[in-house]
């Protein structure tokens, strides 16, 4: 019965022993080879103790004994093999490992693998925005008559270039002319009653002309003057200069209903929308002036990046159009409030448009410059590979190709480089080339190919 036990007993063992060889991996199948060897002489063995069950008790104490001697055996045997099994697994993960990669002579031939270290620095962010091109709206004109007045004829067309206080277009108002003949019958009233107070003032100096005498031209002196004063105030709301004012001429062969305007600024006569003979008000502003030396540029900014700009950013503009120009401006004014309906907020800069290249109503991409992080380290943008939904970048191993994915923290990006803000040191090596390599032949296969040397 002893002896029955103790058989099951090691048949049992053989049995777990078979399952954890199996499981032992590529390491431990060559070892588990050599054990199985060692298990055909225990088969037989147990045969022959079959045999001899019918034999005495002190051949059966004998045969007991050697049993134990072959068990003991056997014990050593399997703890040598199963410690030889997970030496050799475990040192397979150590040069691999989940997060490495070992790769042989062969499978490094046909791949770019460059290093480089990590070197301290700080990448401006660049934040791509779609933009609209538009008219500097403080370096626009947008010209009328102040009295309602009629257009005899322009003297600038579309596209023309102007200088402040050039004369754009005739005008003739009846109201203004009536304006003008009144400044002109009060201009007269007042060197009339000028030239009496000067002479009764002379007089009364002489003891000629009475108190009385002067009091009265001084106070029709000083009414005429109002009425002049009041009469060049009109005119003045009218949209006359003084020197305008001073240049009207009775005995001139010009009606006193034309008048001139002219554009307040340097600039391209940019629109007219009256034509000769038509009648406009003093709320109409028909022809516009644009000084196009500087333009705006719209931007729309979501909520998640307002924290990252700021007035006085520098701003790089592309177009479609002019592929081959670049401009740049910097933000002057974000916006207060966001867009109902998409929730975007307009954001600002002055492009300085020198050759006259942009034109309001172009759109492209504004890149808007943010400040970087010092401190960081500055791999570029291709050494960064995500695993598990993480940065990660590329170290070399102790051994000659043997590399290890860390991962890492990273922050601004800029001209294809990246700041990172931890997982290395600085000068510690990275793969700066064939990093999306690595990560393929990592994740391969769920990571299997970690183990493929």
């Amino acid at each position: 019965m002893n002896r029955t036990n103790h058989t099951y007993r090691r048949l049992s063992y053989s049995i777990a022993l078979a399952l954890m060889v199996g499981l032992a991996g590529p390491a431990a199948a060559e070892t588990g080879g050599k054990h199985a060897d060692h298990e055909e002489p225990k088969a037989g063995h147990e045969e022959k103790e079959a045999g001899h069950e019918d034999h005495q008790g002190h051949e059966e104490e004998e045969a007991g004994h050697e049993d134990h001697e072959g068990h003991e055996e056997e014990e050593t045997g399997h703890e040598d093999h199963e410690g030889q099994g997970k030496k050799d697994s475990h040192q397979g993960h150590e040069e691999a490992g989940v997060d490495a990669v070992h790769l042989t002579d062969e499978q490094l031939a046909p791949l770019t693998i460059r290093t480089a270290p990590a070197e301290p620095g700080s990448a401006e962010s660049l934040l791509s925005l779609p933009a609209t091109v538009t008219f500097n709206a403080d370096r626009v004109a947008m010209i009328g008559p102040r009295v309602r007045a009629k257009l005899v004829r322009m003297s600038k067309g579309l596209g023309d270039s102007v200088s402040a206080g050039e004369v754009i277009a005739e005008m003739d108002s009846v109201a203004l002319g009536q304006a003008k003949a009144a400044y002109l019958k009060a201009r007269a009233r007042f060197e009339t009653a000028l030239s009496h107070y000067e002479r009764q003032k002379a007089l009364n100096a002489e003891q000629i002309a009475s108190d009385a005498t002067l009091v009265d031209a001084r106070g029709r002196y000083r009414e005429a003057r109002a009425d002049r004063d009041a009469a060049v105030e009109t005119l003045r709301l009218y949209g006359l200069s003084r020197e305008a004012i001073k240049a009207i001429d009775a005995n001139s062969e010009q009606p006193l209903s034309r008048y001139s305007l002219t554009s307040p600024i340097d600039g391209v006569l940019q629109r007219r929308d009256v034509s000769p003979g038509q009648t406009v008000g003093p709320e109409s502003t028909p022809i516009h002036v644009v000084d196009t030396d500087t333009v705006w540029l719209e931007m729309d900014a979501f909520e998640k990046q307002i924290a990252d700009l700021a007035v006085g950013q520098t701003v790089r503009l592309s177009l479609p159009a002019l592929p081959e120009q670049g401009f740049q401006g910097r933000v002057d004014w974000i916006s207060r409030e966001l867009a109902a309906g998409s929730r975007t907020l307009t954001v600002r800069a002055v492009i300085d448009n020198p050759d006259d290249l942009l034109r309001a109503g172009m759109f492209g991409t504004a890149s808007v410059q943010t400040d970087g992080h010092a401190g960081a380290l500055l791999v570029p943008v291709g050494a960064v590979q995500r695993l598990e939904d993480k940065p990660h970048v590329f170290v070399p191993g102790d051994e000659p190709g043997a590399f290890r994915a860390k991962p890492v923290n990273v922050g601004h990006e800029s001209n294809g480089m990246v700041e990172v803000s931890s997982g290395i040191e600085a000068g510690q090596p990275v793969v700066v080339e064939g990093a999306f390599d690595l990560m393929s032949i990592l994740t391969a296969g769920g990571r299997s190919a970690a183990h493929s040397h």
